[in-house]
């Protein structure tokens, strides 16, 4: 049996964002019962030298968009990561879901050959479509949505391991 380039990428985005957009939800109401402002939340960071909160959902955003655009051969909405507010950072998630969802099976499926050159600061990386997905896709973009959780439990949110996997 195998797995289409689709059903391995697009359901994980659009699962994990859902659970990043409740994760925040619970957030906010968090802060709300414990009296401060939610938005406080946004500036959150685990180290001082980690990114806040709202760069870890800005690049979760952007690594979910990147990979279906790239895998599509298509060009991602452009999202400037200007997100000051809880609000704001659920819009983001709903915008990337929507982006996600608009992005059809047959223009990801079969790209596991497709050339994918992802530009960075330190040069181009070079991949093969299936490479990009499962060895730098997938895993950059869980890592934000792991350490926005994280950054959130660390500050007080009561979440537990389901709330970042959801319910099927």
């Amino acid at each position: 049996m195998s797995i289409s380039m689709y059903s391995a990428s697009a359901p994980v985005f659009l699962r994990m964002l859902g659970n990043l957009d409740k994760l925040l939800e619970k957030a906010e109401a968090n802060a709300k019962e414990r009296g401060f402002d939610p938005n406080n939340l946004v500036t959150q960071r685990l180290a001082p030298d980690m990114r806040p909160l709202s760069a870890q959902i800005q690049l979760a955003s952007d690594s979910a968009k990147g990979c279906m655009a790239r895998l599509s051969g298509s060009t991602p909405p452009a999202m400037p990561d200007t997100e000051t507010t809880i609000s704001d950072l659920r819009t983001r998630i709903a915008n990337t879901i929507d982006y996600v969802k608009s992005v059809p099976a047959a223009a990801v499926d079969g790209s596991e050959e497709k050339d994918v050159i992802l530009k960075t600061p330190g040069g181009d990386l070079p991949f093969k479509g299936l490479g990009f997905l499962t060895g730098f896709a997938l895993p950059n973009f869980l890592f934000h949505v792991t350490t926005a959780y994280a950054i959130l439990r660390h500050s007080g949110v009561p979440l537990g391991k389901m709330d970042f996997l959801g319910r099927a």
